[in-house]
């Protein structure tokens, strides 16, 4: 069992997102993702959701919430928790906008001219 868990964005990671289409509309599994978060599930690792549709300055943030438990349900097999939030326990993010930087020196990963 692991300590801590794993955050996997929702929008443009773990599902299609071409365009807004309301705060309870979510697009089509990415298969690639969806596959390695099963396989995750499977090995134990505890995964959570991480999207702003839930923060709490985001409307309808509540409705949003049960939106993609259901999603989860549903094309994972398991509701997942969600949150906007990381905090100390969370490993990693998976996630189409992140910028990887190297550990303690501010240095851009995976950028050959960093």
């Amino acid at each position: 069992m692991y300590n801590g868990w794993t955050g996997v964005d929702l929008d443009g990671t773990l599902a299609r997102h071409d365009d807004w289409q309301g705060h309870t509309h979510i697009g089509e599994p990415v298969p690639l993702m969806l596959d390695r978060v099963k396989q995750w599930i499977e090995q134990g690792v505890e995964v959570r959701i991480v999207t702003a549709r839930v923060a709490s300055t985001s409307h309808g943030r509540e409705e949003a919430r049960e939106a993609i438990r259901q999603w989860c349900k549903e094309h994972i097999g398991v509701e997942l928790a969600v949150t906007s939030e990381k905090d100390y326990s969370m490993l990693e993010l998976w996630d189409d906008r992140c910028v990887p930087v190297e550990f303690n020196t501010g240095r851009k990963l995976l950028d050959e001219g960093s």
